[in-house]
């Protein structure tokens, strides 16, 4: 058995000049246009980001003639859906010279950008199958026939109009008519024709405004499948478009709209936005829910809320324009009858997804550094891209973790109601602290009455997390040879959990809101003990339970789910 190793020996070089560069597109567009080469999907990661890189760095034009190379092997659909999102040229290119299986192209372009699409109606070598998914899928040509054969197919599907038409409207008539032809039944656009004068100029342009408008009318009498193409000629207007709530764009430098999303680009593409003007003249600041009224199409009339951010070039920093999004302002009865603390948790959602999209990205680079995607990377940098990505898990656990207690206390999440003995969950974390505690002489000391039934109802998954994050904040504040006991204990349907507090615990006023972390190796997140704790009772409370302090003991209240009873909702509980 021969091992194909051609994919490491490419990606082993490091493409240091443009032909090198050149060389090495060309050798990945070969490999992956084949079917598998390797069974290694690392080395295959590295493969796509490494095409997508050298395509940064080759014209446009280049790489489209790479692809239109004859000898390139062209036969994996994952080239096919990777290149398609890539410039026009470029997608043009990739999806004309794609060689794929029946079964291929039905998996294919259903995920191919609709902009894409098209392009494959230039096509006249798919499968009779393929091109029926086109018809389904209402993918259409692109661009309108010949002159010449339009005229030949009017001529052979309606000669005996085109005589008729001929004789009356004289030379210019013969030009114009391969529009289209009136339908041959239509005996009122036939006899409109017929009884046009030919003394003139005025005639023959007022014959053919009666022709088309005959034509509308006999088209509007016929029915016409729900996806078929229509042409602007004066219909009006479908009143049940869905309204337009938001799109996406970007400006140049000046704050001249040069980019807009799906139809709307022609509405807007070259109008000048006030705000990203006015704000690219005060140092570039980002726009955060400027409020504007639009004038122009009735589609994008109206008013609007815009958020956007600066771009800058990465070598120099320059500044070229904002990228951002239009969004309409929610009704304003919803506004008033919203809760505040709705708006203060989607605000707080808004900040937590801002924060993540640098960090997720900080945390995907330094992976890659780390896993030497892009090349062999000395191992100092590799122990320093590693910590960093641990750094980037752990504020992401973070954010996590403020997005869960937002949407608790603010009713927007609920926690997946199951059937789960609490006891048994508890058992299982005491005893896997009482080995850390057991370092500086301290341990829990779990009485459970002898209760047979503590089922709570919630999945085991959220279970164990409550357990935990309320036992190892305890933990973590233990002082040494400290002993806390935890009973549990079932009294007229509710599952009681007691627990000692921690002296450094009891001497606080509120456990609640206290900012100070655990100094111990064991701790249930990264805001402190107090964050902990409220977490834990937003979690106990969306299930119509409690957590709260009596004197120097701490109780966690839950509702007892029957033995017999596999799941209730959370109005029963």
């Amino acid at each position: 058995m021969q091992i194909d190793d051609r994919l490491a020996t490419v990606l082993r070089h490091r493409a240091a000049g443009e032909r090198a560069a050149r060389t090495q597109y060309r050798q990945l567009l070969d490999l992956l246009g084949a079917r598998r080469t390797t069974g290694d999907e690392s080395m295959l990661a590295a493969a796509w980001l490494r095409l997508a890189a050298l395509g940064e760095t080759i014209p446009v034009p280049d790489r489209a003639a790479m692809i239109r190379e004859p000898g390139l092997r062209f036969r994996n659909p994952e080239l096919a859906l990777h290149l398609a999102d890539d410039e026009p040229e470029v997608a043009a290119a990739a999806l004309a010279v794609a060689q794929l299986s029946v079964d291929d192209w039905e998996a294919t372009i259903p995920r191919l950008p609709v902009r894409a699409r098209g392009f494959l109606r230039l096509r006249r070598d798919l499968p009779p199958q393929t091109q029926e998914l086109l018809e389904r899928l209402g993918v259409h040509d692109r661009g309108l026939p010949r002159p010449d054969v339009a005229e030949e197919a009017a001529e052979t599907e309606e000669s005996s109009q085109e005589a008729t038409i001929a004789e009356r409207l004289g030379a210019k008539s013969a030009v114009v008519s391969p529009i289209r032809p009136v339908p041959a039944n239509d005996q009122a656009a036939t006899a409109s024709v017929r009884d046009t004068s030919n003394d003139g100029d005025d005639g023959e342009i007022g014959a053919l405004v009666r022709r088309i408008e005959s034509f509308r009318k006999a088209r509007s009498n016929r029915p016409q499948p729900d996806n078929a193409p229509r042409l602007p000629l004066g219909e009006k207007a479908d009143n049940s478009r869905v309204p337009l709530i938001g799109f996406a764009f970007t400006t140049d430098s000046e704050g001249r709209i040069d980019w807009a999303e799906g139809t709307v680009a022609p509405m807007v593409v070259g109008a000048i936005l006030p705000p990203a003007r006015e704000a690219a003249k005060r140092h570039r600041q980002p726009l955060r829910h400027v409020e504007l009224h639009w004038e122009g199409a009735p589609m994008v009339t109206g008013n609007w809320i815009v958020d956007a951010a600066p771009r800058f070039t990465d070598p120099g920093g320059r500044f070229y324009g904002y990228a951002g999004r239009f969004r309409r302002p929610p009704p304003a009865d919803t506004v008033v009858d919203r809760p505040q603390t709705d708006r203060s948790a989607d605000l707080m959602r808004q900040l937590l997804h801002e924060l993540k999209t640098p960090v997720n990205a900080i945390q995907g680079f330094a992976e890659v550094i780390q896993q030497q995607l892009f090349g062999p990377t000395p191992h100092e940098y590799r122990a320093l891209a590693a910590t960093i990505a641990g750094d980037a898990a752990r504020m992401l656990a973070g954010f996590d973790e403020l997005d869960r207690l937002a949407r608790l206390e603010s009713g927007a999440l609920e926690l997946q109601l199951g059937h789960c003995d609490f006891a048994e969950v508890l058992g299982r974390t005491v005893d896997q602290l009482q080995d850390v505690l057991k370092s500086r002489g301290s341990a829990f000391e779990l009485d459970q009455h002898g209760n047979r039934d503590a089922s709570v109802p919630l999945a085991c998954e959220d279970a164990e997390a409550l357990a935990w994050r309320l036992l190892a904040t305890l933990a973590g504040s233990v002082g040494a040879n400290e002993r806390l006991r935890l009973e549990v204990a079932d009294t007229d349907g509710v599952i009681m959990l007691s627990c000692d507090l921690p002296a450094a615990f009891a001497a606080r006023d509120d456990i609640f809101t206290d900012s100070s972390r655990a100094t111990g190796s064991v701790s249930a997140g990264m805001f402190g003990t107090g964050f902990a704790l409220r977490l834990a009772r937003a979690e106990a409370r969306a299930i119509h339970g409690d957590l709260h302090r009596e004197g120097s003991r701490l109780i966690l209240l839950l509702p007892q789910l029957a033995a017999t009873q596999p799941a209730m909702s959370a109005t029963e509980a």
